[in-house]
Order: C-alpha cells, then sequence, then structure tokens
C-alpha cells in the first residue's frame, strides 16, 4: 500500500511539473511575442533565454547570438554559441562567429568563418571581408586573390559601410574594393609602388567623393612620398 501511495504521488509531481512547464513556455513564447512587438530587445533576449532554458533549441540560440552581436554584444554572442567550426552550423551561426570575432580584432578566428560562408555562397561582399581580414595578417597574395575576385563580381548597387569617422557613410563596394586593393599593392612593396597605391586611391575618390578613409590613406602616402630621403 505505501508503494502504491508513493507512485501515486510520483506520477503527480511529474504531472504538476510537466504542466508547469508547459505553461511557462507558454507565457514566455506570449512575452517573446510582446517584446519583439514593442521593440524591445532586452525583453526579447530575457524571452529568448528562459525558453531556451525550459526547451534547448540551437536555432534559438543562434538567433539569441545574432542579436547579441546586432547590438555589439559580441563577447556574449560568443559565450551563447561558442568559437568551434562545427560542419553542422547554421549559416546564421557561422555569420555571427564571422562578425563577433572580427569586431573582436580577432582576424585570423574570423578569417575561417567567413571563409566557410564564402565556399556556400560566393560573393563580392565576403570577398571584400576576406581581403579585409587577409590585409591585416599579412596574407596579401590572399588578399590580392579575393578583391580580384571581388572586382569581378561586385554590382553597382553593393555598398559598404563605413565607422571610422563620427558620421557612418557609405560607399561603393567598388570603391571600397578598388580602396583596399590600393592598400595591397601598396604592401606588396612599400617603396616602388606608392604612385600605383595613390592612383588607385584617387580612382576610389573619384568612384565615392565621400570616402574618407581612402583620402586619410591618400594624405597618408602622399606625405610619406613626399618625405626628404635619407642618406
Amino acid at each position: 500500500m505505501k508503494n502504491i501511495l508513493c507512485l501515486l504521488v510520483l506520477l503527480a509531481s511529474m504531472s504538476l511539473t510537466a504542466q508547469t512547464k508547459s505553461e511557462l513556455l507558454k507565457h514566455f513564447e506570449g512575452y517573446y511575442n510582446q517584446m519583439k512587438s514593442q521593440g524591445d530587445v532586452q525583453g526579447v533576449i530575457n524571452a529568448m533565454t528562459h525558453l531556451n532554458v525550459l526547451a534547448p533549441n540551437q536555432q534559438r540560440l543562434d538567433t539569441l547570438a545574432y542579436i547579441y552581436a546586432s547590438e555589439g554584444r559580441n563577447l556574449e554572442a560568443l559565450n551563447t554559441i561558442g568559437i568551434d567550426n562545427n560542419a553542422t552550423d547554421s549559416n546564421i551561426n557561422t555569420e555571427v562567429k564571422a562578425l563577433a570575432l572580427k569586431a573582436l580584432n580577432q582576424p585570423k578566428r574570423a578569417l575561417v568563418f567567413y571563409e566557410v560562408l564564402f565556399q556556400k555562397e560566393p560573393n563580392a561582399y565576403l570577398a571584400y571581408e576576406i581581403a579585409d581580414l587577409k590585409t591585416q595578417i599579412q596574407d596579401i597574395a590572399g588578399a590580392k586573390a579575393s578583391v580580384d575576385y571581388g572586382l569581378a563580381n561586385v554590382k553597382a548597387d553593393m555598398k559598404k559601410a563605413f565607422y571610422e569617422s563620427q558620421q557612418p557613410y557609405e560607399v561603393s563596394l567598388k570603391g571600397a574594393l578598388t580602396y583596399l586593393k590600393a592598400l595591397i599593392v601598396f604592401n606588396m612593396n612599400q617603396n616602388d609602388n606608392i604612385d600605383q597605391a595613390i592612383a588607385l586611391l584617387d580612382e576610389a575618390i573619384t568612384m565615392d567623393a565621400n570616402f574618407n578613409l581612402a583620402k586619410i590613406s591618400k594624405d597618408a602616402l602622399v606625405t610619406r612620398k613626399n618625405e626628404p630621403k635619407k642618406n
């Protein structure tokens, strides 16, 4: 009799737990939808975190990490999904790792994920990012190959945003790739290629008169060119 009573209590407890979990899931799904409709990003993050604790889901984790990265919370994004390169990773998972690691100034690690994305769907945007990262790690030959691909496949309506000035701005992706090409050419031979690099920067500025970074780079190269040569 005692065993039967214990069993009934256990079954009742399990039923209550299942019911409570179901009610909590319903509550946080409603909370998520409400926060989303209000544009409350932190509320969305809180709701998704609770939902994932209650019912772990990789797709939800990937989305949560993407929201963190979109908000500039890159460490939290990576803490959510890790930094391993897994064959089963979704595109959004890989993209978050690429973006977050680049933002955290980890070019070698970020490059791994940008190249995975490029292998899946090559395009001029990814070619630019790969060329930029390879320039940073001094893989000049690899950077040149990526820029060449980008310039061969860029379309007139493609844009690239820059944030180095107080006021963010956009230029054509072709202009941005031409700017990168100038840096690559200069790095290939900093003495003999300075005029060619300046000419490429002029080309980029002609395409986009507001290209502040290209102007800064050109001024730096012109100043270097005009420095008195040491005996």
